[in-house]
């Protein structure tokens, strides 16, 4: 499935159907050896009431880095409640996180780009790859209107990283549109949306943002705005 012709056919093959038709064709395909990877966010949040409404045995995964906001985590509790639910949660291996913070300090991930991408592969890659040996396809919340690195990522990707199947159903809806339907819906968000948190991660590299600035600008935001991901979804 990795050959480029493929993965182009795939996308015009969907291009302009719903989230839910896409959702339901890989669902169907793959059964369980296809999961969300949540980072709770409304995007997720939107996903998972989605994938649930199809099958409500879907997989969903949650990676606790051990540095969530607790909002975030009281999300967690509530989104499996509401759905009568057990999401998967996947967390950084002991020793490796000792080692790192032994070693860097802490709050490594002031100091440096390299240290901070030291800290989301212990935290959130390394996880994300155990988390990834049981499927063969992936779900993810990313829309291309999020950031300048989301700009050119497609509806259906080959993740030559992890050797998946990358689904992005919500790839072309703006921030407007998740936000109708979580209240259509009433899906369970993070409170912290609300008090000027658009994009929300580890708590100490995450902030507000004022009206009108970039919504993944309260994200690292001491690092310029082309290196402002983890490496969940890079290309190489």
């Amino acid at each position: 499935m990795s050959g480029q012709n493929e993965i182009r056919d795939l996308n015009l093959a969907f291009a302009g159907k719903s989230p839910q038709e896409l959702l339901q064709y890989y669902m169907e395909q793959f059964g369980d050896r296809i999961a969300l990877s949540s980072s709770l966010s409304i995007e997720d949040q939107t996903l998972t009431d989605m994938m649930l409404a199809i099958n409500p045995k879907a997989r969903i995964f949650t990676l606790d880095t051990g540095r969530l906001f607790p909002e975030t985590y009281a999300l967690i509790d509530k989104t499996n409640l509401h759905y009568g639910i057990k999401m998967e949660v996947f967390c950084p291996q002991t020793e490796a996180l000792q080692e790192m913070v032994g070693k860097e300090g802490i709050n490594l991930f002031y100091e440096s780009l390299e240290k901070r991408h030291l800290c989301c592969q212990v935290r959130k890659l390394e996880p994300l790859s155990r988390a990834f040996k049981t499927l063969d396809a992936w779900v993810c919340g990313l829309r291309r209107s999020q950031s300048v690195t989301r700009g050119d990522m497609q509806l259906v990707e080959w993740d030559e990283r992890h050797n998946l199947l990358k689904i992005n159903p919500l790839i072309e809806w703006s921030e407007e549109h998740v936000w109708a339907y979580i209240r259509e819906h009433r899906v369970p968000y993070n409170k912290l949306h609300d008090q000027g948190f658009p994009s929300i991660g580890c708590q100490p590299c995450t902030r507000a943002v004022k009206p009108g600035e970039d919504i993944r600008s309260g994200r690292w935001w001491w690092e310029s705005p082309e290196h402002r991901e983890c490496g969940l979804h890079g290309k190489d």
